[in-house]
């Protein structure tokens, strides 16, 4: 089971070498940094698998054509991880922006270039 995703009969051998999750839980295509997030949002914005495979060059379109066959059988699943996905990402962003605060940052760096100028 990919985190939370069904691999069921033959999909599960198919797609066990080409998914791997990171130490952060993250899908990846293996050997590339391409996550399942990215190649499923660029399917869902109405790009074709070999649209995708243009985009992610390091991803083979057989491979593409697998994981968006998986995505299609186990559409819930699927959507259920991205969801969770989403939400740690949320999390992080608003963690950062507490820490980091940017209010003001465009002016700051204006400042800075006039009085360098």
């Amino acid at each position: 089971m990919l985190a939370g995703i069904k691999l069921h009969g033959s999909m599960r051998l198919e797609l066990d070498g080409i998914l791997l999750q990171d130490e952060f839980g993250v899908w990846r295509v293996s050997g590339t940094k391409v996550t399942l997030d990215s190649l499923i949002y660029s399917f869902r914005q109405g790009s074709s698998a070999e649209t995708i495979a243009d985009q992610f060059d390091a991803v083979p379109l057989a491979d593409i054509y697998l994981i968006l066959g998986h995505y299609l059988k186990n559409q819930e699943e699927v959507d259920g991880y991205l969801q969770e996905q989403r939400k740690s990402a949320d999390a992080i962003r608003q963690q950062w922006e507490q820490q980091y605060p940017t209010h003001g940052l465009r002016d700051r760096l204006l400042s800075r270039r006039s009085a360098s100028a």
